[in-house]
């Protein structure tokens, strides 16, 4: 590889900061890249992405989102190699740019992250209850025109509760579990893929997109970089690598996890198409069983898919806790939040108060039900999208040279691209009033809280 920039090569060295523990290996940056990138959109809102694209709208829209990606997933490794920092994008951005770009930056993605723990709390609720229907009983209240049922809440905030445990327990516990996770995932696409393949025709792609060609390609570009998030996950971990791992590690698993992850999306949307006529699943809940089901005429294939759901899950869930603790003990490390959230747990030598904090705030959310699901996705984009790009124009203003100067760019005018989409009326699928004010609402609550840390270092 051509060498790093200048600016890098000094920042190799580990700060002297909190100590986390280094038990991490290639095998579980590939897992929690690619295990927190793929969740159960591909069974829970597959009807959302076919009526926005079709099948051949939506195979285009994961391929070229995901080729897109590599540009970004690019600068992430070569950072993660440089810089080892839990902080990632807040450290990156620090580098070069005034501490509030830094802030907010680190701020938008603990959004992009910790909005996924509720999402699939609230989905295994949803899941469950296909398989035991006696689950949609005890309505509570509603949400959105959507009611919550009790026993949705107590599956959903079981899931969180176990998985803040595990994580609070420590790294290795938390890495392993990913790793049976997302293997027994792959296992289950193949077996269960293998058979829609035997039983599809081409005849059910027809019509290949849902709107005129360009329209559906850009209506499911739009949520790709949700979709997506997660490759990324590995900078947040890089310092809780083992000694003996190689930093080139870090860049093989963000790339592969990237490719990995555009095949089981393009794939999965595929195989549906194949298998069931789509129109008729667009207003159909769980779409991709649905359509399964009707191919076999079989009720022990739907079980196989939900099975490989539920592993989806829980690894999701796991990966985006992570993920957002790290970020969240960088900020109070940093004194950008409350000191007492950079603490590391003195016998399990984890960021125990960030993976509580994370947790509370995920059991809170969840109590607001099935209609935060496809609102979430058009805010995590966004917020996804935010912080690649300040990355990548803060690699960028490190001056790096020739090929890596040449993709950090194509990174940055990919991830602009993404962040305007959002933002322009004249695109279609842009954001609306309720996505404005959850934006503007935590964009405030980030402002109140840094003001509030470093008055509190102040006075201290």
């Amino acid at each position: 590889m051509a060498r790093l920039p200048a600016v890098l090569m000094m920042r190799r060295e580990r700060t002297s900061m909190a100590t986390l523990a280094r038990k991490l290996h290639t095998v579980d940056y590939f897992t929690l890249s690619f295990g927190t990138m793929i969740g159960v959109g591909w069974l829970v809102v597959m009807n959302d992405w076919l009526s926005r694209g079709g099948p051949l709208g939506g195979v285009l829209g994961f391929a070229l989102g995901g080729a897109a990606l590599i540009p970004i997933g690019y600068v992430y490794g070569r950072l993660a190699m440089a810089m080892p920092d839990a902080a990632s994008e807040i450290a990156y951005t620090s580098k070069v740019f005034p501490e509030w770009i830094s802030f907010f930056t680190g701020w938008m993605m603990v959004l992009a992250y910790a909005i996924v723990c509720p999402w699939e709390a609230v989905a295994i609720g949803k899941i469950a209850a296909f398989i035991f229907p006696w689950l949609d009983s005890f309505p509570l209240y509603r949400v959105g025109g959507d009611i919550v049922y009790l026993p949705h809440l107590v599956v959903g905030l079981g899931l969180v509760a176990a998985l803040t445990w595990l994580n609070w327990r420590g790294i290795r516990s938390s890495a392993t579990f990913q790793n049976w996770m997302t293997f027994l995932l792959l296992a289950l696409f193949i077996l269960f893929g293998s058979f829609g393949v035997a039983r599809g025709h081409l005849a059910n792609l027809h019509p290949l997109f849902s709107h005129s060609g360009w329209v559906s390609v850009l209506l499911v570009l739009q949520i790709v970089p949700y979709f997506m998030t997660g490759f990324e996950a590995v900078p947040k971990c890089a310092e809780e690598a083992a000694p003996e791992f190689r930093s080139r590690g870090f860049f093989r698993a963000i790339l592969l996890a990237i490719v990995v992850g555009t095949a089981f999306y393009t794939g999965m949307i595929a195989v549906v198409g194949y298998v069931g006529h789509w129109p008729s699943l667009v207003k159909q809940n769980f779409a991709t069983a649905v359509a399964f089901e009707r191919a076999l005429g079989s009720r022990w294939i739907v079980s196989v898919i939900f099975a490989a759901a539920l592993f989806s899950l829980v690894k999701v869930f796991n990966g985006n806790l992570v993920a957002s603790s790290r970020l969240v003990f960088a900020l109070g490390r940093r004194g950008m939040l409350a000191g007492w959230l950079g603490k590391v747990h003195e016998r399990n030598r984890t960021p125990a108060a960030a993976i509580l904090a994370i947790g509370v705030v995920s059991a809170g959310a969840v109590l607001l039900g099935e209609s935060i699901l496809v609102p979430i996705t058009e805010v995590g984009s966004l917020a996804s999208a935010s912080g690649w790009l300040a990355t990548c124009l803060a690699y960028l203003a490190m001056r790096p040279r020739g090929r890596q100067a040449s993709v950090a760019l194509l990174g940055a005018l990919v991830a602009l691209w993404l962040v305007l989409m959002k933002f322009v009326p004249v695109i279609p699928g842009h954001f609306s009033g309720h996505e404005y004010l959850v934006l503007a609402l935590w964009l405030t609550a980030g402002l109140a809280l840094r003001r509030r840390a470093t008055k509190g270092v102040a006075l201290a």
